[in-house]
């Protein structure tokens, strides 16, 4: 029997709410809905958390300090609510990232990944785009993870970040069969350039890369005010799993789940005995083997 998983990415609307119970009840709608349709693991997209910013009032969500500072406020019970909704229904979830405020007062993008167990794990984002690092004043991260859950292993790539290969291909060699790219573009140029990513890291890695974008308009926040995108499911073009290597891909600026049955085992044969070997010749390129390290996180 052939190991599969089926992946749903979000194509989330950010939305003006007007309490934290308003909130849960959307994200229960969202997980519920994914999990009735199959749904093993839920992606959820870059910066939707700072949706509760608007908690905090209009004139804190416009001012791009006052909403990192507010956010902090939230996260305990944002991380509670998700871990929660992945309990109940059984899933996994990649919540979506948020801004996280370090004891040396610097603030990080982390992306944490919740198990229908009740455990999770994070990984932080490298590399800033000119709007954080000059504007936002978000600070780099180190550390790459691959988490081996009882359904795949998961590597996550933060937006700008599935832009650099070595990132990706430190969790491929890590033992990565999916790649995680939450997004939040504001442009539709932005989306292009990850989307981009997204299907070159997959065709280089031999795995499957999932994005999911924010999406719509918020006029109350300075951070997410123009959200542009559509969720995808890439795969390595090949006969066996896609030819075009798209394998889903979702109406442009829609609120809505985007699905894709992910064939692990195709995966595998492909790297063994594809058309191309990727993967294997990574190594003939000058350079190649100058890597970061990743390490291996049980998360079950």
């Amino acid at each position: 029997m052939a190991r599969m998983v089926r992946v749903a990415a979000a194509q989330y609307p950010i939305e003006e709410l007007k309490s934290f119970a308003a909130f849960e009840a959307k994200l229960l709608r969202w997980v519920d809905e994914a999990a009735s349709d199959g749904a093993q693991l839920l992606v959820f997209p870059e910066y939707a958390a700072l949706e509760l910013a608007r908690l905090a009032g209009r004139h804190i969500a416009r001012d791009l300090q006052g909403s990192l500072e507010a956010l902090q406020y939230y996260l305990g019970d944002y991380d509670a609510a998700c871990a929660g909704a992945a309990k109940r229904f059984g899933v996994f979830v990649l919540a979506g990232s948020a801004p996280v405020k370090l004891t040396d007062g610097r603030f990080v993008n982390r992306a944490r990944l919740f198990a229908p167990s009740g455990s999770n794990a994070f990984q932080q984002k490298h590399i800033m785009t000119r709007f954080e690092a000059e504007e936002w004043g978000i600070a780099p991260s180190s550390g790459l993870c691959v988490f081996g859950t009882g359904i795949a292993r998961l590597g996550v790539a933060i937006c700008y970040d599935a832009q650099f290969p070595l990132i990706a291909r430190a969790l491929a060699e890590a033992g990565a069969e999916i790649l995680l790219v939450p997004s939040c573009t504001g442009t539709l140029a932005g989306y292009y350039r990850v989307k981009g990513a997204c299907a070159a890291r997959s065709l280089e890695n031999q795995f499957y890369a999932i994005q999911s974008p924010t999406v719509g308009e918020a006029a109350w926040s300075a951070a997410l005010d123009v959200n542009i995108g559509a969720a995808a499911a890439f795969a390595p073009p090949e006969r066996r799993v896609s030819s075009s290597g798209i394998l889903a891909l979702g109406t442009m600026n829609a609120a809505q789940w985007v699905y894709a049955d992910l064939d692990l085992d195709a995966l595998a044969e492909i790297r063994q005995d594809g058309e191309v070997l990727n993967t294997r010749d990574w190594d003939m390129q000058p350079g190649a083997k100058a890597l970061p390290s990743a390490k291996l996180v049980p998360l079950y």
